[in-house]
């Protein structure tokens, strides 16, 4: 059980990391000897979860793509089309995020086609619940039942007025110098859920993004029902 927790602690690294990382960066991360660091990573590879590159730096590998595909399938094809539509029209990245225990986790995202510039937001990309906009809008929906299965966890007072307007808000939380908006998904048989763009600036107010992304959300919601 240890080798496993372990492994899963590797691929979270890898997932977090922007770039390749080395054996010994990975083992002095996870505080482990460098040994017993690639004793796991050459399992990992061997199974395609990992792959090195020339210099021996080590990336999640292909195998992973296909398994995080399985995950929660049905909603991410019935987001897809919302947040193509939703990030070409705003020329802004769209993308559902889902509750993970005490995380928010990026499950599908979409970078606008034409934007000159725009915001990278990478699925398995994860933030504390209490952070960010997704955050806020899943913490508006959640029931008595779903905040005692998260302990220690406390509601934002920002969830509230999400609840009464239907979005959240966030700046600077997440990624120092990025904004979102964000509205609750609420899709049947899937785990609490937010609808979310993120920009760095926009001329577009945030009841105007937020209509939007609500449009999108119910179309979604009607898809898995």
């Amino acid at each position: 059980m240890q080798t496993l927790s372990r492994g899963i602690r590797m691929l979270e690294l890898l997932a977090d990391a922007s770039e390749p990382l080395t054996i010994p960066v990975i083992a002095s991360r996870l505080g482990l000897h460098r040994s017993i660091a690639y004793r796991i990573l050459r399992t990992l590879e061997d199974h395609g979860l990992v792959v090195r590159d020339a210099a021996g730096a080590v990336e999640l590998g292909p195998r992973m793509a296909t398994l995080a595909r399985a995950v929660s399938r049905d909603l991410q094809s019935a987001a897809l089309p919302q947040l193509t539509a939703v990030a070409n029209e705003l020329t802004m990245t769209a993308f559902v995020a889902v509750l993970d225990r005490h995380d928010v986790v990026t499950l599908v995202t979409v970078e606008p086609s034409h934007a000159h510039a725009h915001v990278a937001q990478r699925p398995g990309t994860r933030h504390p619940l209490a952070s960010g906009a997704p955050g806020i809008a899943i913490q508006s929906v959640l029931t008595e039942e779903q905040w005692r299965e998260l302990p220690g966890e406390h509601p934002r007072k920002e969830a509230e007025s999400a609840r009464t307007r239907g979005y959240a808000t966030s700046h600077d939380e997440v990624i120092a110098g990025l904004a979102s908006i964000a509205v609750p998904l609420r899709a049947h048989g899937q785990p609490p859920a937010a609808l979310a763009v993120v920009y760095v600036s926009t001329a577009l107010d945030a009841p105007t993004i937020a209509s939007r992304l609500t449009e999108a959300a119910a179309a979604i919601e009607s898809d898995l029902r």
